[in-house]
């Protein structure tokens, strides 16, 4: 089996397509395989997964974090429907810090996007009853959780949707801007 790993605008976002075997049955995918993300530079111990349903077209989730020490590495993929996932860079003194990337992560294209520590993770549902799974490299803690408005005007994220009628959490609503946020991450300066 194959897995395509394919670079981003930021370092160390990456999305993999693994490969899939299908017939009349329907398919087959490795969706995950810690040999092969190894031989990949790719050996992060993930502890948890999540699994999230959002029943309305319309619906988003972030832009989220949590801080050290249980920042989380997120391997992310839609288990059904359609999602745009977004990536924004955190990381103090990152020549990327505030930038994101998109992709549009989907039951019928299979792919994930693996998300290193210190950058804020969200999406916005494009089908009804779409479902985010996703492998987290630490345990969730409350007190290290927190969040960045999806809208900030600084970040400039385009969603492709009308964001007058979103759905949102309280949390997601009261987030703050980037520039209210001290960022608790730090560019370690390598780039790969």
């Amino acid at each position: 089996m194959t897995l395509e790993i394919e670079k981003t605008a930021l370092d160390g976002v990456l999305i993999l397509t693994p490969q899939r075997f299908g017939d009349n049955r329907g398919f087959f995918s490795e969706s995950w395989n810690r040999k092969r993300m190894e031989d990949a530079g790719l050996g992060i111990d993930f502890v948890q997964d999540n699994h999230s349903l959002s029943e309305q077209v319309g619906t988003v989730r972030g832009l989220h974090y949590q801080s050290p020490p249980y920042g989380q590495a997120k391997l992310v993929r839609c288990g059904r429907g359609r999602l745009y996932d977004v990536v924004v860079d955190i990381r103090k003194g990152s020549p990327t810090y505030g930038h994101w990337i998109g992709i549009e992560l989907s039951f019928d294209n299979g792919k994930q996007l693996l998300i290193p520590e210190g950058f804020l993770h969200g999406f916005v549902t494009r089908e009804p009853m779409t479902e985010i799974i996703y492998k987290c490299s630490n345990y969730y803690s409350k007190a290290h959780d927190g969040a960045v408005r999806f809208d900030d005007p600084d970040i400039g994220i385009d969603w492709g949707v009308n964001i007058a009628g979103l759905v949102l959490s309280e949390k997601d609503e009261a987030a703050p801007c980037l520039a209210e946020f001290d960022s608790p991450f730090i560019f370690d300066g390598a780039l790969s």
